[in-house]
């Protein structure tokens, strides 16, 4: 016996873009593009898992408790003082995998949210959603993507203290995301490598300013957004990486559309004005998906 008060339970986790320009690590915003998953705790060996993919990563992800939810599930149990159990997970996911969607970082949420459902506790209580959003941020590594997916909406993100913090706000209506997404995958931490050590001065107050105008942008004034999307500080050093995502990154630019990489590519981030994009944009080799912004974040569905 587990002594785990809650014994299934499905969750709803959007995925989500980052940086939005040169708010690298720092801005995130989530997206109406969803991975649920549904755990059950079952009779078996302490910490032993069977996973069934449907979607995205099915055929590609393991299927045993080396799963990241279900790693992360055990992990969150943990530290809420519980023993892991065994689980079985059913995921169907939509979220593209490896293209600066957030599918890491939602995959992390999920199983944060899954762990305090297991556990019978409210993940919406302040504190407890602060706890949530530092498990799921270590994890990952930042939290602008896991903050997006956990809280909705628009999110600046920020470490202090060695805990990871971030703040939710209320994008302006007529922000309407769309997705370049590419076929062609990419690693976070092969094109992190691409990132130089230093970089000049001048870049890191053009990115400074450029992210403090994002936050107006996104929230009260977009008709800024082209502006406050540029950036200097990451998005060109990886160009090698996807020469294609910097190329339609520049010719949406050039057309007055405000656009940046996904996260860590190879998606593109776009925020037409009105919602429209100009005839003459003609993204070869990229699949097109308006994205509404997700207001609610991760969402327990359903528990017994």
């Amino acid at each position: 016996m587990t002594g785990l008060p809650v014994s299934a339970v499905r969750v709803k986790v959007p995925g989500s873009t980052a940086n939005l320009g040169s708010g690298f690590d720092a801005l995130g915003m989530a997206l109406s593009l969803y991975d649920n998953v549904f755990a059950q705790v079952v009779d078996g060996p302490p910490g032993s898992a069977s996973v069934q993919v449907e979607g995205e990563g099915a055929g590609s992800v393991p299927t045993d408790e080396r799963h990241l939810v279900v790693r992360v599930v055990h992990k969150t149990l943990a530290e809420l003082g519980f023993p892991a159990p065994a689980l079985r997970l059913h995921c169907e996911n939509s979220i593209p995998h490896a293209r600066g969607l957030g599918s890491s970082a939602a995959a992390i949420v999920a199983g944060v949210a899954t762990g305090f459902a297991l556990a019978g506790i409210d993940l919406r209580d302040n504190d407890n959603t602060e706890l949530a959003l530092h498990l799921a941020a270590a994890r990952e590594g930042h939290a602008d993507n896991a903050a997006a997916s956990l809280l909705g909406g628009f999110v600046v993100a920020w470490q202090e203290s060695g805990r990871f913090r971030a703040v939710r706000m209320q994008p302006h209506p007529d922000v309407s995301p769309i997705a370049f997404v590419p076929q062609v995958q990419s690693a976070t931490d092969a094109t992190r490598g691409l990132l130089p050590e230093r970089v000049p001065h001048a870049d890191a107050a053009f990115a400074a300013g450029r992210a403090a105008l994002a936050v107006h942008a996104m929230t009260r004034a977009p008709e800024l957004l082209l502006a406050a999307t540029a950036d200097r500080l990451h998005q060109d050093y990886r160009e090698s990486a996807w020469p294609d995502t910097i190329a339609l990154v520049r010719r949406l630019r050039e057309a007055g559309v405000a656009a940046a990489v996904s996260g860590a590519g190879p998606t593109v981030l776009a925020l037409p004005t009105g919602g429209q994009l100009p005839a003459e944009i003609a993204p070869n080799g990229f699949q097109v998906l308006r994205l509404p912004v997700d207001d609610g974040g991760v969402r327990i569905v359903e528990q017994a």
